[in-house]
Parts: C-alpha cells; sequence; structure tokens
C-alpha cells in the first residue's frame, strides 16, 4: 500500500510541474501590460494633452467662461473615469483571489481562480494556484502516511485484544464453568452471572477487534466484508439493508479498505448521532468501467447547520488519499447521503496485473 501511494504522489508531483508549466507557457504567448503601466500611460496621456492645450491656442478667460469651465470639467472627468477603470480592471482579479483564498479548503477540493488580469495579478494568481496544487499534495501524502501508521497501530492493538486480552477471558471463562460445578447450591447463580459477565465481555473483545482489523475483508472481498458490515449495525431499531452485486470491478487493496472505512464511518454516524431507523448501504459500479460508488443512506435528522467533525474529515482524507470524491448531501426525504466515487484503477495497477508480480 506504501508503494502505491508514493507511485501516485511521484505521479500527482509531475502532473503539477507539467500544469505549471502550461499555464505559464500560456501567459508567455498572450501580451499582457502590467498594471504599472496602464495607470502610467493613462496619467502620461492626461499630462500630454493638458501640456499641448497650454502651448496651444487654447486659452482660458479670466473669469473662465462657462463653455471653458465645461470642457475643463469634461477633461477632468475622462480623466478621472478613465482611472477608476484601470484600476477597477486591474484589481478585480486580486479581489477574486481573496474570495478564493477565504473559502479554500484543502479537503475539499475546489476550483481555481483564473489567471486573468495584469500581469502582476495574473502572476500573483497563478502562484497561488501552484502553491494550493503543492499543498494539496503534500497533505495528501502526509495523510497516505497517517492513514498507513494508523493502519498498522488497528492491527497491532486488534492481535494484542485478540491474543491477549481474548485469551485471558477465555481461560478465566473456562475456570468459572469448572468452579460452578463445585459450588454450592447458594452460590451457583452468582457464578453464572459472572460467567455471563464475561462471556458478554469476551464477545465485545471480539466486535472491537473485528472492527479495528476487518479480517472479512482480507480473506473474503470489499462485497462480503461490506455485506457483514451492514448485519453488524443492523440493531437496537436500526435496519440496514445492502444492495452490493458480486460483479464489481477490480480494484486496488487500498480502494477497497478506503470503501470499508468510509462505510463503517457513516453507518456509526448514523446509529450515534442521526437518530435514524432505516439505512442503507449501496455500491454499484460505474459506467464504462469508471469506477465504483459507495452510497450509505438514512432517514434520520441529516446533518443540518453543524459543524463537520472528525468523523466526516477523516473520510474527506481517506477519499483525497486515493483521488475520490466524497459528497455529503441531504437525503431524499429527509435524513443524509455519504456518497463516495472511487475511479478506477490504472490498468498496470490493477490487482489482475499484480498477480504475475508474485514468486
Amino acid at each position: 500500500m506504501g508503494v502505491v501511494t508514493d507511485i501516485r504522489s511521484r505521479e500527482r508531483s509531475a502532473k503539477l510541474a507539467a500544469g505549471v508549466s502550461c499555464e505559464r507557457a500560456g501567459r508567455s504567448g498572450k501580451r499582457n501590460v502590467s498594471l504599472f503601466w496602464r495607470i502610467f500611460s493613462l496619467n502620461a496621456a492626461g499630462l500630454v494633452v493638458a501640456t499641448a492645450l497650454l502651448l496651444g491656442p487654447v486659452t482660458v478667460s479670466t473669469p473662465v467662461l462657462a463653455g471653458e469651465a465645461l470642457v475643463l470639467l469634461a477633461g477632468l472627468a475622462a480623466l478621472l473615469v478613465g482611472n477608476a477603470v484601470v484600476l477597477r480592471i486591474g484589481l478585480t482579479p486580486l479581489h477574486r483571489l481573496g474570495r478564493a483564498m477565504s473559502t479554500a479548503d484543502l479537503l475539499v477540493p475546489g476550483t481555481r481562480p483564473e489567471v486573468s488580469g495584469p500581469a502582476e495579478a495574473a502572476q500573483l494568481i497563478a502562484t497561488y494556484n501552484t502553491m494550493l496544487d503543492r499543498l494539496q499534495a503534500e497533505r495528501t501524502a502526509g495523510a497516505g502516511r497517517a492513514l498507513q501508521a494508523q493502519e498498522r497501530e488497528r492491527h497491532r492493538i486488534a492481535r494484542e485484544l485478540h491474543d491477549e486480552v481474548g485469551q485471558t477471558l477465555t481461560a478465566v471463562l473456562l475456570q468459572l464453568k469448572r468452579v460452578a460445578d463445585r459450588v454450592p447450591g447458594e452460590l451457583r447463580e452468582e457464578v453464572t452471572l459472572a460467567q455471563e459477565a464475561t462471556r458478554a465481555g469476551l464477545d465485545e473483545i471480539r466486535r472491537i477487534a473485528r472492527r479495528l482489523r476487518p479480517g472479512v475483508l482480507e480473506e473474503l472481498g470489499l462485497a462480503s466484508a461490506l455485506r457483514s458490515l451492514a448485519a453488524e449495525f443492523t440493531h437496537h431499531g436500526l435496519t440496514v439493508q445492502h444492495h452490493i452485486p458480486g460483479d464489481l470491478p477490480p480494484l486496488a487493496p487500498e480502494d477497497e479498505l478506503v470503501l470499508y472505512r468510509v462505510a463503517q464511518e457513516g453507518l456509526t454516524n448514523t446509529a450515534r448521532h442521526a437518530s435514524a431507523a432505516r439505512a442503507a448501504l449501496t455500491l454499484r459500479p460505474l459506467p464504462d468501467g469508471a469506477g465504483v460508488e459507495l452510497l450509505v443512506r438514512d432517514d434520520g435528522t441529516g446533518l443540518g447547520t453543524a459543524v463537520e467533525g472528525t468523523g466526516i474529515r477523516g473520510m474527506r482524507e481517506r477519499a483525497l488519499l486515493i483521488g475520490a470524491e466524497i459528497h455529503f448531501e441531504p437525503a431524499p426525504g429527509g435524513g443524509t447521503d455519504v456518497r463516495l466515487r472511487v475511479p478506477a484503477p490504472p490498468p498496470g495497477d490493477r490487482p489482475a496485473d499484480r498477480t504475475g508480480d508474485s514468486p
């Protein structure tokens, strides 16, 4: 998984460099007068006209006649309007850049401000776009490393829970069973209650271990893992229906892991915060083999105006890691839709194409 992430990071950096080169080439092929020369040219033109009038036959009477005052006011108005137009044209791209900077979010990829306007403004906007692309690429690479470390830690904790705590509780349960056969009748009920509490704790440890490390995903595949996840959340008044076909297109292992984690987090939010009675988990292939789409829909209270928590931001980071699109929208009839679109991996990166690499 780490190798694939590094390859994608290098591909993203190469595309970024190519985009910057094309952008610079486009700017160099089009003449763009700087804001300084625009204002200087307009002021110079006004001063030249004023000098020509002073040196020419045109005179101003004392006191100033009405016609002469009208001509002077018209010239002043024309000069002011020209300055205003030049400044408006020159500063509009900067205002647009300011709005883009105030709404930029690296977790929500959006459109970049258009590179336009005078040379200084165009260069500033292009530099900002390049900086934003670089920051987004670096954040994606950093998020990939953090998520990989998180998955390794999940596996370690799940293994320790299963091997250490699980075995200890199993031994305690067996010991209680032997004790229950020997205790007097008046104490047998208490020992039975201790057995039930130990058995419930053991089941909870196993459930936590399964959630930390989805072994069914590695052993049986994504479709079976999502069906098992839907069955796990069908409890305490929440009914989860699943629509998962068996003929899914081939996906990279990190893509399957992100799909599983997003589905898990979406159902967790539904169970904890949505006050929903029904939820649906749908996975379908996109047309023309473009990838797959995961949809987690509930009939709960919806997102409303609540601030995004760590769960939603974690889903956004996972989506960015594999180049997927994730959207949180109101569901038809109320509730929330979590929609994740994962693009198909390149032909050389598909699981079927990597089988020959194994000895």
